[in-house]
């Protein structure tokens, strides 16, 4: 199904709530979107439920919008987000290092709204997590040997990512991954002028696995990414998978590329930490971690 350039609001029935504006960078598969519909309304439905496991129970309210501008999407303006309280942005086939027209503008639009709305909270899936730290002056690039990480991934938790997932058994979680590059090193005021020097101490990296050092990146009271992919299940994993095949990312051809895809198929029916990591990120959206 193609995307629309419509902007969609899915309305919560809890009167406490968080706005949350999700930009859709990709298109979903095309049976995942008959199932599950596009990848905006699979993460209001992984926040709604992840709100209702709240103490007290927490609303979502996502606005959806398609940002891909050479498949019919459109990057917002400053004046499309006043009555926003947090900013995911989705996973994609796309390089968050490329050149892109409507990349460039999603980069220039995310420094924008740092500057201009410090009320604003920020996470990001994957592509989602390498460009906001692209947009911060982090370096994006192929991980070693441009290895793909593609499989049910053990994430091992720094002291604060223990902290933000509430202390899981063995310090660790586990997501399914679905990249092959990553963000070489988190930002910091040494990359870029939007995050004073004082603020340094705020920067963490909360979690890294074998392939990736930076699993995702935690800014007080700003940004919260996450490289692997907390909405993926079974389908979506296998189908993702075809979609890269037939793009020809992946390569059977390539052992490493072999390893990977048939680790990653063995492994596509484990469940995974997804609704614990959209916890997480609700409680960052909602300010119930601000001391973390």
């Amino acid at each position: 199904m193609s995307p629309s350039n419509e902007i969609r609001t899915k309305p919560t029935r809890h009167q406490d709530y968080v706005r949350m504006l999700v930009l859709e960078t990709d298109e979903q598969h095309p049976d995942d979107h008959q199932e599950r519909g596009s990848f905006g309304d699979v993460f209001d439905s992984l926040f709604k439920r992840a709100g209702d496991e709240h103490d007290p129970p927490l609303g979502i309210e996502t606005v959806i919008r398609f940002v891909a501008e050479d498949k019919g999407g459109s990057v917002p303006k400053l004046e499309d987000v006043e009555d926003v309280h947090a900013i995911l942005i989705t996973g994609s086939m796309y390089d968050a290092h490329g050149d892109d027209p409507w990349i460039l503008k999603l980069v220039d639009f995310i420094q924008t709204l740092w500057q201009k709305r410090p009320d604003i909270r920020f996470s990001g899936v994957c592509f989602g997590h390498q460009i906001l730290c692209r947009a911060l002056g982090a370096k994006i690039d192929s991980t070693p040997n441009s290895k793909w990480e593609l499989a049910h991934t053990p994430i091992h938790l720094t002291p604060v990512g223990a902290r933000l997932f509430n202390n899981p058994e063995g310090g660790r979680i586990h997501l399914h991954q679905m990249h092959q590059d990553h963000v070489v090193s988190p930002p910091s005021s040494a990359t870029t002028h939007l995050l004073p020097e004082q603020h340094d101490r705020d920067i963490h990296v909360w979690g890294s696995s074998e392939t990736t050092e930076v699993q995702g990146v935690y800014i007080r009271k700003r940004l919260f990414t996450t490289q692997g992919h907390l909405g993926f299940d079974e389908d979506m994993v296998h189908r993702q998978i075809e979609m890269r095949l037939q793009a020809g990312s992946i390569d059977r051809e390539k052992a490493q590329d072999r390893e990977q895809l048939k680790t990653a198929q063995d492994t596509a029916e484990w469940e995974h930490d997804g609704v614990v990591v959209a916890g997480a990120i609700l409680r960052f959206f909602h300010g119930d971690d601000d001391e973390i």
